[in-house]
């Protein structure tokens, strides 16, 4: 019986090593990002340091392979915000390091794509035992995910854009995600460059975002059916009169979309 313990311990131990070897705090991601990354004046948008990144590449490396190495298994295992917060900094993370692969620094992560391969298409690193692409990890993972219904997560990817939600100068971690994608919803939406209600046209003006993802803005996360309905929750941030904020709620308000700057975020 001894001896059967023993051989159950010695196969149960690179386990237990994986398990507690992964940082949930993701602190390396953060201190990247903490010198790379910094806030605008309204803390609305942020702006990214490439040539600091491209200067601490091995550390983006050796985080990037944290990730890397975490298996389906082990992942599986997690929790719900564990796993969120994990695929939207793996997002981050491998955004960054597609833009430092380029041989030049390119005016638009656009410009890395082809006539047949858009950037959010090419395979180039391996996540949860597959090679993956951006758009496996952002509609497969993130949005694809049973259980998951967060169209938060949409304020906290970045697609190294102007356009896009900031890039935060921090990592997500499950302990604070929730407060983060809330955060980071509000940030975004008190930008008037790209969320406004338009007073002469009475209508709401936001991102394309909104329309791109409509239908995670539709699903019913906290009662939320209509895009309208999703930005009334943030009638504060917004900065919508209380009878506007109404007839957000109820749907009864006409939406548009802003134009979509997708110059590199770079600082």
């Amino acid at each position: 019986m001894r001896i059967v313990w023993l051989v159950c311990l010695i196969l149960l131990a690179p386990l237990a090593r994986g398990a507690e070897a992964f940082d949930h705090a993701h602190a390396a991601w953060t201190g990247l990002l903490a010198r790379h990354v910094q806030w605008n004046a309204a803390g609305t948008a942020s702006s990214v340091d490439y040539a600091g990144f491209a200067a601490d590449r091995a550390a983006l490396g050796a985080y990037l392979a944290t990730l890397s190495a975490v298996p389906r298994a082990e992942f599986d295992r997690w929790s719900t915000p564990e796993r969120q917060a994990f695929l939207i900094n793996a997002y981050n993370g491998y955004t960054i390091e597609l833009i430092l692969r380029a041989d030049a620094l390119p005016a638009s992560i656009k410009d890395l794509g082809s006539l047949f391969t858009s950037p959010w298409k090419q395979r180039f690193f391996t996540l949860l035992g597959e090679e993956r692409h951006l758009d496996d990890v952002e509609h497969s993972l993130l949005r694809g995910a049973p259980g998951f219904n967060e169209p938060r997560i949409h304020f906290a990817v970045n697609c190294a854009s102007i356009g896009c939600p900031a890039l935060r100068p921090e990592a997500y971690t499950a302990a604070a995600l929730d407060a983060q994608l809330d955060d980071q919803t509000r940030r975004f939406l008190r930008d008037r460059s790209r969320n406004r209600y338009d007073t002469a046209n009475d209508e709401l003006l936001l991102s394309k975002i909104f329309d791109w993802y409509a239908v995670d803005f539709e699903r019913g996360w906290r009662d939320t059916r209509s895009v309208a309905s999703f930005a009334a929750l943030y009638a504060d941030a917004l900065g919508l009169p209380a009878e506007v904020a109404t007839r957000a709620a109820g749907g009864d308000l006409a939406v548009d979309w802003t134009d979509y700057d997708w110059t590199l975020n770079r600082r």
